[in-house]
C-alpha cells in the first residue's frame, strides 16, 4: 500500500440549496477552524420569499461563500438563483440527473443539500447554461408568443372541424381557411346566409377563378345550423383575440431585441430563418457563443445529434437523441421543413436525407446544420452567410467520382498516386 494525495477541492467555500416551492434547505461547507484539512458544515432552513432569501444571502456573506449551487427543480430554482445573483453571489445550476445520490443514502432534503455541496466542492458535475438577464426577459416573451401561436393554430383546426361537421367543405378548395375571402364567407354563414352562390361570390383576388368549385363546396351550407353559427362565432373571436395578443408581444419583442439587431440580421439571411425564427433562436441560445465552446457543444446541448450508448461492443437503444429544449426543437423542426422547400444547399440536404432516411431523421440532421451555421454566425459579428446553391452536393459528388475514376485508371497502369490540391477551389 502507498499513501496518495487527494486532489485539491474545486471549491473551498461552497453553499448548496435543496429547493422546494415553499421552503429550501441550505448547506454551507467551509474549511474547519481547528484543522483546515477538514471540513465544517452547517445546514439551515429558509423560506422562498424575498425576505427569507435576503436572510439566506446575509448568512452566506458571513460564511464568505464563493459559489452557490442548486438543482434545476421545476421553476422553483429561479427566485433564489436570480435574487442571490442580484446580491453579488456566483450561482451555478446543476442538472438533477448528474447529482443523484448514491443508492443506500438517506433521501431527505437536508441529506440532499449536503450531498449537493460535496458534489460541487469536488467539481463532479457540470453547470447548466443560464442566460443573462436581457436574454431571459426576451425568452419569456418569445416563449409566451409561441404558446399563443400554438393555441391559435389549435383554435383554427377546431373551426375547420366545425365546418366539416356542418358539411361545409370550404377547406377543400381554399388553402388558407382564415384568409380574407374565407373569413368573409364564414362571417356571412354566421349572419344567416345559406345560399352557396351568394357565398361563393365573396371570393377575392385569385380566388375568383375558383367560384365554381366554391359553389360546390358550399352547397351543404343549408345544414349549417344556429348552434354551428354560435360556436363558430366564439372560435373566430378567440382567434382574433389571440392574434391581437401575438401582435402586442411581437411589438414588445422588437423593442427588447434592438441591441441584438446585428445578430438578428445575420440569422435572418440563412434560408429557412425569418425574423421571428431568428428572434426565437436568440432568446433560446443567446448571443454569447463562449458558453458553447464549439458548434458540436451547441448541437449536443440542443439534443440534435444521436446519443450513442454502447456496452460490451453492442449499441443500446436506437441512437435516439434524447429530450432537449422543446422550444428550440419546435423552432428547428419548422425551419427545416421551410428550408426544405427552397432551392438552396440546406434545402437540398433536407431533400436528399428525407429520401434515404425519412423525414424525421432529415429534420434532425438539417436542424444540426442550422445550429452549426448559427454558432458560426453568432461567434463572429462580421460573418455573413453565403449559400452554396442547390447543386452543391451534386457538383461535389461528380468531382469525387471523376477523381476516383482517374486514380483507379493510374493504379491499373502500375502507379501509386498522391494528390495535392492546387488551391482551395480545387
Amino acid at each position: 500500500m502507498e499513501d496518495v494525495d487527494d486532489e485539491r477541492l474545486h471549491l473551498e467555500r461552497v453553499a448548496a440549496l435543496d429547493i422546494g416551492k415553499a421552503t429550501l434547505e441550505a448547506c454551507v461547507r467551509v474549511p474547519a477552524k481547528a484543522n483546515p484539512a477538514r471540513r465544517a458544515q452547517e445546514v439551515r432552513s429558509f423560506g422562498t420569499t424575498k425576505k427569507e432569501i435576503l436572510l439566506l444571502a446575509a448568512w452566506l456573506s458571513e460564511q464568505q461563500v464563493e459559489v452557490v449551487v442548486m438543482e434545476s427543480t421545476s421553476d422553483y430554482w429561479k427566485p433564489p438563483f436570480f435574487r442571490l445573483e442580484a446580491e453579488g453571489f456566483s450561482c451555478e445550476l446543476l442538472d438533477a440527473k448528474q447529482v443523484k445520490a448514491l443508492p443506500g443514502r438517506p433521501k431527505t432534503d437536508k441529506a440532499d443539500c449536503v450531498w449537493l455541496a460535496k458534489v460541487a466542492e469536488r467539481g463532479m458535475a457540470a453547470k447548466c447554461s443560464v442566460p443573462p438577464e436581457e436574454i431571459r426577459r426576451l425568452r419569456t416573451l418569445t416563449r409566451y408568443r409561441r404558446h399563443l401561436t400554438e393555441e391559435r393554430s389549435r383554435e383554427r383546426a377546431r373551426a375547420e372541424k366545425l365546418l366539416e361537421d356542418a358539411m361545409v367543405k370550404l377547406s377543400v378548395v381554399v388553402s388558407d381557411l382564415h384568409g380574407v375571402s374565407s373569413r368573409a364567407m364564414m362571417e356571412a354563414l354566421i349572419g344567416g346566409c345559406r345560399d352557396a352562390k351568394v357565398l361563393a361570390q365573396m371570393a377575392r383576388g385569385r380566388m375568383r377563378s375558383k367560384v365554381g368549385a366554391l359553389e360546390e363546396a358550399l352547397d351543404g351550407a343549408a345544414t349549417f345550423s344556429d348552434h354551428h353559427a354560435f360556436v363558430l362565432r366564439m372560435m373566430l373571436d378567440n382567434i382574433d383575440r389571440l392574434s391581437a395578443q401575438v401582435d402586442k408581444l411581437t411589438a414588445q419583442i422588437e423593442e427588447l431585441i434592438a441591441p441584438f439587431e446585428r445578430q438578428l440580421a445575420q440569422l435572418d439571411a440563412v434560408p429557412g430563418f425569418g425574423r421571428t425564427a431568428a428572434q426565437d433562436l436568440i432568446a433560446e441560445v443567446g448571443v454569447d457563443m463562449s458558453v458553447f465552446r464549439t458548434a458540436a457543444h451547441l448541437v449536443s446541448w440542443a439534443k440534435f445529434c444521436p446519443q450513442v450508448k454502447q456496452s460490451a461492443g453492442k449499441t443500446k437503444g436506437r441512437n435516439s437523441r434524447g429530450k432537449g429544449n422543446r422550444y428550440l426543437a419546435g423552432l428547428l423542426g419548422e425551419e427545416t421543413v421551410s428550408a426544405g422547400r427552397a432551392q438552396t444547399r440546406i434545402g437540398a440536404r433536407y431533400r436528399r436525407l428525407s429520401k434515404r432516411r425519412g423525414k424525421g431523421k432529415a429534420q434532425v440532421a438539417t436542424g444540426n446544420t442550422l445550429l452549426t451555421i448559427a454558432h458560426a454566425l453568432l461567434s463572429d459579428p462580421t460573418a455573413e452567410y453565403h449559400d452554396l446553391g442547390a447543386g452543391w452536393y451534386e457538383a461535389r459528388t461528380q468531382h469525387r467520382r471523376q477523381v476516383a475514376t482517374h486514380l483507379r485508371s493510374l493504379q491499373r497502369l502500375g502507379y501509386r498516386v498522391t494528390l495535392e490540391p492546387v488551391d482551395e477551389v480545387a
